[in-house]
């Protein structure tokens, strides 16, 4: 009997572990935002034919992942004063797959470089993500759509 507590207690300290880590590349996503540190979202996100996103803003079509980051890192580059505030987390795991949910909510100027004008960005998104550990938790498919 105490073996098996001691291996659901380690368990479940893999677990926290594992969700922590899950965490701070939700977090390291949405912080390449902030920074323009672009080279994060690449090492976070899985390189490869599986992957495959929905964003939300267009185009509304089912993407790659090359098609994917360079979305993302045009976006994130265009955005001065970006911020954000992740509400709602929940991380799901099972095996070496996980799902996280959030609500996402994002801020920031659209800084128009030929016209020097900019428009003022305030929206609010549904987020799921799709993880998956080889040696390490990478985003596999990123699902975000716009709150009315």
């Amino acid at each position: 009997m105490f073996t098996r507590l001691k291996l659901e207690s380690s368990q479940a300290i893999a677990i926290l572990g594992d969700k922590e880590e899950i965490s701070d590349i939700i977090t390291t996503f949405f912080n390449a935002g902030k920074t323009k540190n672009l080279a994060p979202l690449s090492a976070i996100q899985l390189d490869d034919v599986r992957f495959s996103s929905y964003g939300d803003v267009p185009p509304f079509d089912l993407k790659d992942y090359a098609t994917t980051i360079a979305l993302q890192q045009l976006r994130f580059v265009s955005i001065s004063d970006y911020a954000y505030e992740i509400k709602n987390t929940r991380i799901d795991i099972f095996d070496n797959c996980a799902v996280v949910t959030f609500t996402v909510k994002q801020t920031g100027m659209i800084v128009d470089s030929y016209s020097f004008r900019g428009q003022h960005l305030s929206m609010e998104s549904r987020g799921t993500f799709v993880l998956i550990k080889f040696q390490k938790w990478k985003i596999v498919h990123v699902h975000l759509s716009k709150i009315s």
